[in-house]
C-alpha cells in the first residue's frame, strides 16, 4: 500500500514538473518575440542593419518612438481606435447581457427555438460577399457603423454569460419577485452586481477583439480617417519596404525603417496589454464559473 502511494506521489511530481516545463516553454514563446521587438525599437540603426540586436537594445535611442509620436496619423488612429474599442465593448456587453438574461426564464415562450436559432449562427453565416452586399444595401459601407454593428455581439460570449446567470440561485430572483421587483430591477440589482467576473472577462474578450481587428475595416472602409490603428499598421508593414513609401514616411535608412516598424507594433500592442492586470482577478473565475452549474 505504501509502495503504491509512493509510486503515485512520484508520478504526480513528474506530471507537475512536465506541466511546469510546458508552461515555461509556452511563456517564452509568447514573451521572447515581444522582447525582440522592444529591443529593436530601442536600438541604433547601425546595429539593426548588421542584425546584432536580439533581446537587449544596442545603441539605445528613442528615435523610432519620436517618429511615431510626432506623426499625426498614428496619434489620430490611436485615439480613434481607443474610442472605438471602448464604445464597442460597452455596446457588446449590453447586447450580450440583454440577450442572455431573458433566456434564463423558463416561462419565456419559444425559449428553446430562440436558443436553437441563436446557436445556429455560430456554425453557419452568409459569408463575406453577402455581408458586404447587405451593408451596401443599408448604406453602412465606409461609415463607423460598419465597424460596430456587425460584430456587436458574440454568440459564444452570450452562452458564457447565460451559463453564468444560470449559476446564480433562483431563490434570489424569486425573493425579489415576491417583494415586487420588476424584471429590469432584478437584472440591474441582482444579476449585474453578482456578474462582475463574467462581465470583466467578456469585456476583455470584446476589447481585445476590437482593438486587434482590421479585417472588417479592410473590407468595408475606404475613408482613411476611419482606419483603426491595426489597419494602419497592416498597410505600413506591407508597404514600408517600398522605396517610394519609405521616402514618404521619412525613413532615412533600412535600420530606421526596421526600428519604426517595431516601434509601431509596440505602440499598438502595449496599451491593450496594460488592461489585462486590472481584469486578471476576474478572468479565471469568470470563465470557469460561467461554465459550471451545480
Amino acid at each position: 500500500m505504501e509502495e503504491r502511494r509512493e509510486i503515485h506521489s512520484i508520478r504526480s511530481r513528474i506530471g507537475d514538473t512536465i506541466f511546469v516545463i510546458l508552461c515555461i516553454i509556452i511563456s517564452l514563446l509568447c514573451v521572447v518575440p515581444m522582447l525582440n521587438l522592444l529591443a529593436k525599437s530601442l536600438s541604433g540603426t547601425d546595429y539593426l542593419i548588421r542584425r546584432e540586436v536580439y533581446l537587449w537594445p544596442k545603441g539605445f535611442n528613442l528615435d523610432a518612438y519620436a517618429h511615431v509620436l510626432k506623426d499625426p496619423k498614428y496619434i489620430k488612429a490611436f485615439i480613434w481606435t481607443a474610442f472605438l474599442t471602448v464604445g464597442c465593448t460597452v455596446l457588446s456587453l449590453t447586447m450580450t447581457m440583454l440577450c442572455a438574461y431573458p433566456l434564463i426564464y423558463e416561462q419565456l415562450k419559444g425559449r428553446r427555438i430562440i436558443n436553437i436559432l441563436i446557436t445556429i449562427t455560430m456554425f453557419f453565416n452568409a459569408g463575406i460577399i453577402p455581408n458586404y452586399l447587405l451593408l451596401q444595401r443599408i448604406h453602412m459601407l465606409d461609415t463607423a457603423w460598419a465597424l460596430v454593428i456587425p460584430s456587436c455581439m458574440s454568440v459564444y460570449n452570450m452562452i458564457i454569460m447565460r451559463s453564468f446567470f444560470y449559476g446564480i440561485p433562483v431563490s434570489l430572483r424569486e425573493s425579489a419577485q415576491i417583494d415586487g421587483a420588476s424584471v429590469t430591477r432584478i437584472l440591474f440589482s441582482i444579476y449585474v452586481p453578482l456578474s462582475k467576473p463574467v462581465l470583466a472577462t467578456l469585456a476583455l474578450f470584446y476589447a481585445v477583439g476590437r482593438w486587434n481587428g482590421y479585417s472588417d475595416a479592410l473590407m468595408y472602409i475606404k475613408n482613411k480617417d476611419l482606419y483603426p490603428l491595426q489597419l494602419l499598421l497592416y498597410n505600413i508593414l506591407n508597404n514600408i519596404n517600398s522605396v517610394e513609401v519609405a521616402t514618404q514616411e521619412g525613413f532615412s535608412s533600412p535600420g530606421l525603417s526596421e526600428a519604426i516598424k517595431c516601434a509601431i507594433v509596440m505602440f499598438s500592442t502595449v496599451p491593450i496589454l496594460l488592461v489585462y492586470p486590472f481584469l486578471q482577478k476576474y478572468f479565471i473565475s469568470g470563465v470557469t464559473l460561467g461554465a459550471v452549474k451545480e
